[in-house]
C-alpha cells in the first residue's frame, strides 16, 4: 500500500468509512513515514494500559499488516531511486563526451544505492591476457587501486573468465575462487570483507567486471545483484559506444587524411597536366631552352635557368648526368642536359631546397624536353654547320679567292671574316678500342666545336682526324686564353680531353685567305708541341713555347719574340737614354760576371749592378734563370741582328 492509499484510506475512514481502532496508529505510522520500531509502540503501549487479550490481538495483526506495507513502500522507493539513477546513467550514456567520467559516474550511483563502502570497475587485457582496475570509488588504498588479476585469479578474475556474477559474504575465507598473494594484500590493504562481482558483456564476450564491496560481513540481495548487473550492462554500452566514437574519429581522421591526400594528389596531377601542355605547346611552336626555363620557373614557382655545361657546378652536373636524375647542389638542384653520351648543359632551379619528388621530376622533365630542342635545333643546325664547314675548307684548300663572294657567304652566316681570328686545331686525346669507337668520338668532337663556332660567330670543319676552327678574337683576349678555354669547352662537353693549338691572330681573311691555311699548320704544330711535352689536354699558341715558339710559329714572327722577351728593356733605353742592352750583352758575354763586365764596359762594378738591378725591375726577378737567360740572349742577338748597323 502506497502513501496515497493510506491517505486515502484516512480520508474514506473520515468520510464514514468502518476502520478498525487498532488500524488506526500503523496508519498515522505509515502517513509520516516512521522506523520499523516505531511499530512497535501501540502494541506495547495496549499491553502496559492491560488491554483485552482481542484489542491486543489485533493491534498484532494490524502491526504486521502495516509492517507488510511499509516493506512494500520501501521496495517502491527504492526501485524508483534506482530507475532515476538508470535513467540518469542512460542519459550520460547517450550525451557520451568523456568515457572516463561516464564510468566514474556509474561506479558512483552504484555505490551509493547499494550501500557499499567502495565500488570499482575493472577491465579485460587482450594483449596480457589479464584484467587490470579502470575506475574505483572510495577506495584508499594505493595498492589496491593498481592491481591487475589474471584470468580465473580473485573473485574478478574468476567473474572475467566465467561470464557470471560472483558474491562472497567473506572474501578470505570463501575458497571457490583462486588467491594470490597480490590481489589478498591488496584486498587487504583496502580492507574489504564482503564482495559482489558482475560481468560486463559485449554480446558473448567479457569485457570488464563491476564490483560493490564492503569493509564488513554482508549478504547481498538478489535485487542488488541485478541493479549493480544493470550499472554493468550500461558501463559496457557506455565502453562500447566511446569505441565506436574513438573507431568512427579515426575513420574521420583516415579519410580526411585520404581527402588531403587525394587533394594534393590532385593538384600534383593538374600541375604535371599544366607542365606537359606548356611543353608541348613550346615544343609544337618551336620554342627554346629559355623559353622551356621559363614555363617551369612558373611552375615550380622559383627561378630556373639554362647553363652550359662549363657554367654548371661540375660535381652535381657529373651526378646527375651519371643517376638521370636532378641533384641538390647547396640551395639549387641541378638537372642534367644530356644526348647520349654528350653533356649539353644543365637546367638550374635556384633557391628552392625543398623540392618534393614531383617537382623534382618535373624539373627532370623539363630537362628532358630541354635536350629534345637542343638535338632539334642542332639537326636543323646541321646543314648550317655543313655550310660553315664548307666556307672553311675552301679558306684552306683557298679555292675560291673572290673577297666579295667570300664575305656574303661568311655574312650569311653571321661571320665577319675582316675581323681578327684565330685558328685554332682540336683533337681527342683518346684511345678507341675500335674504328666504330673512334669515328663516334670524332663525331661528337665535330658536333661540340660546331655548336662552339656557331655560338661564337665563327667557322668548324673536320680535318685531319680532328677539328678545325676559326674564332673571332675579341678585345682584350689572347690567343693563348682563346685556345685553353676553347680546350676547356669541349672537353667539357664531349667528356674527353681534348687538346687545342692555336696560331697567332690573322685578319683581313676575305682579302688573304690563304693566311688561314698558313695559320692552321702553325696551331697545328702547336698541338703537336703540347702533346710531345705530355700537355694533352691543354691549349697553347706559339707565344707560350718561348723561343720554341719561333719554330713553331708559321710567320717566323721575330720582331714579337723580341719585344716579348726583352721589349720593356728595348723601350727603356729608347726612352732614357740608357745602355741597359749593351749592359746585358757584355753580362752574358763575360759569363754573367759583374767584375768582368765592368771591365769590359770600363765603368764602375757598382754602375754594372744598379744597371742589372734596373733590368730585373724591367724583366722580373727569375731574368737570370737559365730558361729566361737563354730566350733573352736569343732575343738579343736577334735584336742585334735585325737592327741596321748593330751585327
Amino acid at each position: 500500500m502506497s502513501r496515497d492509499h493510506v491517505k486515502s484510506a484516512s480520508r474514506s475512514a473520515a468520510a464514514g468509512a468502518p476502520l478498525s481502532s487498532a488500524e488506526t496508529p500503523f496508519l498515522e505510522l505509515l502517513a509520516r513515514g516512521a522506523s520499523a520500531d516505531a511499530y512497535e509502540q501501540p502494541v506495547l503501549l495496549a499491553r502496559a494500559e492491560g488491554r483485552p487479550t482481542e484489542r491486543i490481538v489485533a493491534l498484532e495483526q494490524a502491526k504486521l499488516l502495516a509492517l507488510r506495507v511499509r516493506s512494500e513502500l520501501e521496495g517502491r522507493r527504492r526501485r524508483e531511486a534506482e530507475l532515476s539513477a538508470l535513467f540518469e546513467t542512460a542519459h550520460d550514456l547517450a550525451g557520451l563526451r568523456d568515457l572516463d567520467a561516464v564510468l566514474q559516474a556509474i561506479v558512483q550511483r552504484a555505490r551509493s544505492l547499494l550501500g557499499t563502502d567502495v565500488a570499482y570497475l575493472s577491465l579485460n587485457d587482450p594483449a596480457r591476457g589479464d584484467t587490470y582496475m579502470r575506475v574505483t570509488e572510495g577506495s584508499v588504498a594505493a595498492r589496491f587501486q593498481q592491481l591487475r588479476l589474471g584470468m580465473g585469479e580473485g573473485l574478478g578474475g574468476l567473474v572475467a573468465q566465467t561470464a557470471r556474477p560472483y558474491v562472497t559474504d567473506d572474501y578470505f575465507k570463501d575458497d571457490r575462487f583462486q588467491h594470490t598473494l597480490t590481489i589478498d594484500a591488496g584486498v587487504r590493504d583496502e580492507g574489504l570483507v564482503a564482495i559482489l562481482g558482475v560481468p560486463l558483456m559485449l554480446g558473448h564476450h567479457v569485457i570488464g567486471v563491476l564490483f560493490a564491496a564492503d569493509r564488513r560481513a554482508r549478504v547481498f540481495e538478489r535485487e542488488q545483484i541485478a541493479l549493480l548487473g544493470s550499472f554493468a550492462a550500461l558501463a559496457a554500452a557506455a565502453i562500447d559506444t566511446a569505441n565506436l566514437l574513438t573507431e568512427t574519429r579515426s575513420a574521420l581522421a583516415d579519410l580526411e587524411l585520404a581527402n588531403e591526400i587525394i587533394r594534393d594528389r590532385s593538384g600534383v596531377i593538374e600541375r604535371a597536366s599544366d607542365v606537359h601542355d606548356r611543353l608541348a605547346e613550346l615544343v609544337l611552336r618551336g620554342g627554346g631552352v629559355h623559353d622551356v626555363a621559363a614555363a617551369v620557373s612558373e611552375v615550380l614557382d622559383g627561378t630556373v635557368e639554362f647553363a652550359e655545361a662549363a657554367a654548371a657546378p661540375a660535381r652535381a652536373l657529373e651526378t646527375s648526368r651519371a643517376e638521370g636524375h636532378a641533384v641538390r647542389h647547396d640551395a639549387d638542384w641541378i638537372a642534367a642536359v644530356t644526348a647520349g653520351g654528350e653533356l649539353l648543359g644543365a637546367l638550374v632551379l635556384h633557391g628552392h631546397p625543398g623540392l618534393d619528388p614531383v617537382d623534382q621530376r618535373t624539373l627532370e622533365r623539363a630537362a628532358m624536353v630541354t635536350s629534345l630542342l637542343l638535338l632539334a635545333r642542332r639537326s636543323a643546325a646541321e646543314a648550317e654547320q655543313r655550310v660553315r664547314g664548307e666556307l672553311l675548307d675552301d679558306l684552306l684548300d683557298a679555292r675560291d679567292r673572290d673577297p666579295r663572294l667570300l664575305r656574303e657567304r661568311a655574312a650569311r652566316l653571321d661571320a665577319d671574316l675582316d675581323a681578327g681570328h684565330v685558328v685554332l686545331a682540336a683533337r681527342l686525346d683518346v684511345v678507341a678500342a675500335d674504328a666504330d669507337q673512334e669515328a663516334a668520338a670524332r663525331r661528337r668532337l665535330w658536333s661540340a666545336a660546331s655548336h662552339l663556332a656557331a655560338t661564337r660567330h665563327g667557322l668548324a670543319a673536320a680535318r685531319d682526324g680532328g677539328t678545325v676552327l676559326l674564332l673571332p678574337l675579341e678585345a682584350g683576349d689572347t690567343a693563348s686564353a682563346l685556345a685553353r678555354r676553347t680546350a676547356r669547352q669541349l672537353g667539357t662537353a664531349v667528356h674527353e680531353a681534348v687538346t687545342v693549338g692555336a696560331s697567332a691572330p690573322v685578319g683581313e681573311l676575305a682579302a688573304h685567305p690563304d693566311a688561314v691555311a698558313a695559320a692552321y699548320e702553325e696551331g697545328r704544330r702547336c698541338l703537336e708541341a703540347l702533346r710531345l711535352l705530355g700537355r694533352s689536354g691543354d691549349g697553347a699558341a706559339a707565344e707560350d713555347f718561348g723561343f720554341l715558339g719561333l719554330l713553331l710559329a708559321g710567320d717566323r714572327d721575330i720582331a714579337g719574340f723580341v719585344d716579348r722577351t726583352i721589349g720593356r728593356v728595348v723601350a727603356y733605353d729608347e726612352r732614357r737614354g740608357t745602355d741597359l742592352l749593351r749592359t746585358l750583352d757584355a753580362y752574358f758575354a763575360c759569363g754573367m760576371s759583374p767584375a768582368r763586365t765592368k771591365d769590359e764596359l770600363h765603368v764602375h762594378v757598382n754602375t754594372v749592378a744598379q744597371r742589372l738591378e734596373r733590368v730585373g725591375r724591367l724583366l722580373g726577378d727569375d731574368w737570370q734563370s737559365p730558361a729566361r737567360a737563354l730566350e733573352i740572349q736569343l732575343a738579343l742577338r736577334l735584336h742585334r741582328l735585325s737592327s741596321p748597323g748593330q751585327h
